[in-house]
């Protein structure tokens, strides 16, 4: 967008002084990359009043190690800019691995958003771990479902994603988990109508306009008092119960590779973008 140019250059400039005259383009966008997701992020704290999320680089989901120096890393520069880390969350893919450095960071004070959240074996390892927030993708385990079954619909009350978020609802409020669950990914209406009550919903700005413009009482259908009353039953997920509910659940497994890897693809295509944004600005 053109009335960004400005920002981008000037953190092109600023990491290639950073870096020096030997650094790669390659290297010098990666670093402007972090860069400018911060200085993105500081622009919509502008705006909203409430959290951002910042990602860590996909091509780390499984390295916990890496993970845990690049959220650090996006937080000292939240804070260098003036922004209290109360204010952000740092996103991490929830592999096991993801999982084990967003533990590190919440224990250093270091809020974290585990996104890719497919199967109730993430969001308990999460749970069980002190993980801040996740993000269970909805409409995307409606789309998995119907590829598989060759279905064209299901009834809101049915959706696989409404009722794997609803699962996980259920279960968090049973045992009193305070880490927040934001649905996410919205096919239509009909799931967030169902998924009323759930503590965070981020929603698209054509759905909204549907909702506005849809006539009659919203009920709320997720109940903590409710949850609590439910026979559930109560599982540790170690590593070993992790990688054996993973395995054995075909649609997470499937979605999460997906998802990094569309993570990853996007990475390096802005990263490339901004590679030969550096030459020109140096030609």
């Amino acid at each position: 967008m053109p009335q960004y140019q400005a920002i981008v250059d000037d953190t092109l400039k600023g990491a290639r002084e950073t870096l020096g005259a030997t650094a790669s383009d390659k290297e010098v966008a990666s670093l402007a990359f972090d860069r400018l997701a911060v200085s993105f992020g500081l622009k919509i704290l502008e705006i909203v009043p409430g959290r951002v999320s910042t990602e860590v680089d996909a091509r780390l989901s499984f390295d916990t190690d890496a993970s845990i120096a690049k959220g650090r890393d996006l937080i000292e520069q939240y804070e260098a800019a003036g922004v209290s880390r109360e204010r952000v969350l740092i996103k991490v893919a929830a592999t096991w691995e993801g999982i084990q450095a967003a533990k590190v960071l919440e224990e250093e004070g270091i809020h974290t958003n585990l996104t890719l959240i497919f199967g109730k074996h993430q969001a308990i390892a999460c749970a069980q771990n002190g993980i801040t927030l996740i993000s269970p993708f909805v409409g995307r385990i409606l789309d998995w479902y119907k590829k598989d079954t060759g279905r064209d619909s299901y009834e809101p009350a049915e959706d696989p994603g409404v009722v794997s978020v609803t699962e996980i609802y259920n279960y968090y409020k049973k045992f009193d988990f305070k880490t927040e669950i934001m649905g996410a990914s919205f096919r239509n209406i009909g799931e967030i109508i169902e998924l009323a009550g759930c503590d965070l919903l981020t929603i698209a700005p054509a759905l909204l306009s549907e909702l506005q413009s849809t006539e009659g009482e919203l009920v709320r259908k997720l109940d903590p008092v409710a949850a609590k009353a439910m026979d559930i039953e109560e599982i540790n997920v170690d590593k070993a119960t992790f990688d054996k509910m993973h395995a054995a659940d075909r649609m997470a497994t499937d979605k999460l590779a997906e998802g990094i890897k569309g993570f990853e693809k996007a990475i390096i295509t802005l990263e490339e973008i901004l590679s030969k944004r550096l030459a020109e600005l140096e030609a």
